[in-house]
């Protein structure tokens, strides 16, 4: 029995009065694996529940497998739950499909094969056999076993009460159940944010290898490139969301020569526009303007004008008939993309060390002989799940104590930290109005928070609190680089951009004035970093 597809067509949906999906269509066959790319608020993640179901549209239909698993942005689970509670119930429909064929296996064998009975026990059986191959049923309890090793949670106590691990540890573990489920359609709300190396790269082993239907709304380049077959963009473009082959390198150069091939046609409809308003407006005044002739001429003249009149005119029905019909079909401008557009992430300093640590002891989190940091270094901290590496930032933000070790400061050092989780006191307050209480109203006309390129302008007016969390992240950075501190620190800083975004910060990461410290996972970053690198191991 073939695995259904996942198929969606044009779906609608608006939230807070702005549509954020306008007939999108999207059809996943099983061993396709969709990627969702495009900015922050263009509707990823509002599609993905969509296709889940958790949410309805305001217009057009989803055709969905039975067995559909999603991984939320937040945990599904009870904080009260265990570790063991979540993955039994990851591990009840395995079970099931076990019991359910020894069942039918005894009452087969209790059947003669000539009794009335005998042909639906039989086809009953076969389709519990095929759901259960499909699921991998009588290899689940090992798979768990495995796939909580291989997201970096093989160590915890299964009795362990969900409101007792990190938020990092709980999204791994939602992963890990639908990993151990494996259901037909697996669709994934940013899966990789909380994976070191080791963990993202059993995730991709484990993704190429389902039989059924993925779809993953991904800021991760590297994760892109190694998963997905395909990649749908959600952000403007001439013919709505589109659809490209490969991953996200292959993507790149299309999107592009997409990109290149809208801003050209948009250019050449409003010459030809140009063109044929001027030629309608030029001989519909020919025409008035013609003057009649001399009486004793008016016979010949009249002949001849009665001609060109008549050539005149078809020409302007033509032009006019050409220009109604390009105003009604000529493609919009294309919008603007989001630049990255900050002069510098942190702001000048004068030459020598700005912040040194000596024995910084965290107990549990944290072991650091040894840490100097120049007026302009560029530091990449990196190291699994557990490693210390937000313990550190903390440490040097001053958030937190050094267990004993010393902390030097430069005086009147001014320190940013761009945290994993954005929050913002006052939600019901807009992006514009937040920004410009945060930097000071001179500050903010200085520095606009449109020309920075993070936020677009339609969403200045929003209140905070109905951004989506990339949105909210972005803002949190604007307000750290519109009057950039001497030291930078930023925690997984990719996190939640968009890839091109997240293309743009990482330029911007380049030599220039301050320091700067990234906390990261992201390989595609790691892989090209201009700077230094410190590597904090695995606790022991």
């Amino acid at each position: 029995m073939a695995q259904p597809a996942l198929s969606a067509s044009d779906l609608v949906r608006s939230l807070g009065g702005r549509r954020v999906l306008d007939g999108v269509s999207l059809t996943a066959a099983p061993g396709h694996r969709v990627g969702l790319i495009g900015e922050n608020g263009a509707g990823k993640s509002t599609l993905l529940r969509l296709l889940a179901g958790v949410d309805e549209p305001d217009g057009g239909a989803v055709s969905r497998p039975a067995d559909v698993g999603f991984l939320h942005q937040e945990m599904p689970f009870d904080p009260a739950a265990t570790i063991a509670d979540v993955l039994d119930e990851a591990l009840r429909e395995a079970r099931e499909d076990l019991a359910e064929l020894d069942r039918l296996t005894a009452a087969l064998a209790a059947t003669p094969p000539d009794g009335p009975d005998h042909p639906a026990l039989l086809a009953a059986y076969g389709i519990r056999l095929e759901r259960a191959q499909d699921h991998a049923a009588w290899d689940a309890d090992r798979r768990a076993e495995i796939t909580l090793a291989g997201l970096g949670l093989g160590g915890i106590e299964l009795g362990r009460a969900l409101s007792a691990l990190s938020g990092g540890q709980r999204a791994r573990l939602a992963l890990a159940a639908l990993l151990v489920r494996r259901p037909t359609a697996l669709l994934l709300d940013e899966p990789t944010n909380h994976l070191d190396d080791d963990a993202a790269a059993f995730l991709e082993e484990q993704l190429r290898a389902l039989p059924g239907v993925v779809v993953a709304a991904s800021h991760d380049r590297a994760f892109l490139d190694a998963v997905c077959t395909d990649l749908i963009d959600l952000d403007p473009a001439v013919d709505g969301p589109t659809r490209y082959g490969g991953g996200y390198t292959a993507y790149q150069a299309a999107k592009q020569a997409e990109r290149d091939r809208w801003e050209r046609r948009f250019a050449d409809e409003q010459t030809e526009l140009a063109a044929l308003r001027h030629a309608v407006a030029a001989t519909s005044r020919t025409i008035a303007a013609n003057r009649g002739p001399r009486d004793n001429n008016k016979m010949s003249f009249g002949l001849l004008t009665n001609r060109v009149e008549q050539q005149i005119s078809r020409r302007v029905r033509n032009a006019a008939r050409r220009l109604d019909e390009l105003e009604r079909a000529q493609v919009r401008r294309p919008p603007p993309p989001l630049r990255f557009a900050v002069p510098a992430l942190a702001g000048p300093s004068p030459d020598g060390t700005l912040l040194a640590l000596r024995d910084v002891r965290v107990p549990g989190r944290l072991a650091l002989d040894r840490l100097d940091l120049t007026a302009t270094d560029r530091l990449l901290v990196t190291g699994p799940n557990g490693a210390g590496k937000s313990t550190l930032l903390a440490v040097l933000a001053g958030r937190l104590g050094a267990g004993g070790g010393e902390v030097r400061r430069r005086g009147n050092l001014r320190v940013g930290l761009l945290a994993q989780d954005s929050v913002f006191d006052r939600p019901e307050r807009t992006a514009a109005d937040t920004y410009m209480r945060a930097v000071g109203q001179r500050r903010a006309e200085a520095v606009p928070l449109v020309g920075l390129g993070l936020l677009a302008p339609r969403e200045l007016g929003r209140p905070v609190g109905e951004l989506s969390v990339g949105q909210r992240r972005r803002l949190a950075l604007a307000l750290l680089v519109a009057d950039p501190p001497d030291l930078l620190l930023l925690d997984e800083p990719t996190n939640h951009l968009s890839p091109r975004l997240a293309d743009e910060l990482q330029d911007a990461l380049g030599p220039g004035p301050g320091a700067i410290v990234v906390a990261s996972h992201d390989r595609w970053l790691r892989s090209r970093w201009p700077g230094r690198e410190l590597h904090l191991p695995a606790p022991a």
